[in-house]
């Protein structure tokens, strides 16, 4: 059975990647000029968003450049050791909302230094998968559609990262812990 499935997920992009082309050019789609206005409607969007992810990320660098990220941490750590919580995960919390690769490069060096298997580990993987880059989503699909007020949205997406992050360490430590 394992054998199939590992037949399946090596197959499965390529047959879609040759089926979807086929049938819409059975369906008498012009494939190549729809790709190429797909392409121009991308490339626009693209140039549209520029403006907000330099802001996001010129923000982004401000925060940790200034010793905020550090100043929260600081100031939150007395708490997260009161209730036996990984202190080391703090700054994850704080930069997952803000930025993808950030985070991940900071989960890359937690494992790196305790382990994959560590309680560490796993927490800091887990709030990886438990969160989102909220900011950085209402940034690109916000900017991409003119969206200029965004303020609900932005309260359900990062109350959401609050409950995936405390909800991943509480897993981790009712299951590893």
């Amino acid at each position: 059975m394992l054998e199939w499935v590992n037949l399946l997920s090596a197959w499965a992009v390529p047959v879609m990647i040759a089926f979807i082309p086929l049938y819409a050019y059975f369906k008498k789609v012009p494939v190549y000029e729809s790709f190429v206005d797909g392409a121009k409607d991308g490339f626009n969007t693209a140039i549209g968003i520029i403006p907000n992810l330099v802001g996001m990320m010129v923000a982004i660098s401000v925060f940790r450049a200034s010793g905020a990220l550090e100043f929260f941490v600081g100031l939150i750590s007395p708490l997260f050791d009161y209730f036996r919580i990984p202190a080391e995960v703090l700054p994850l919390g704080l930069l997952r909302p803000l930025t993808g690769t950030g985070s991940l490069a900071f989960t890359t060096d937690l494992i790196k230094t305790y382990g994959p298997d560590s309680l560490i580990g796993r927490i800091a993987s887990t709030i990886q998968g438990s969160t989102d880059t909220t900011l950085y989503v209402l940034t690109v699909y916000f900017g991409a559609v003119g969206i200029r007020n965004g303020r609900y949205a932005l309260k359900v997406g990062l109350f959401s990262d609050i409950v995936g992050f405390f909800a991943a360490i509480a897993i981790c430590l009712l299951l590893f812990g």
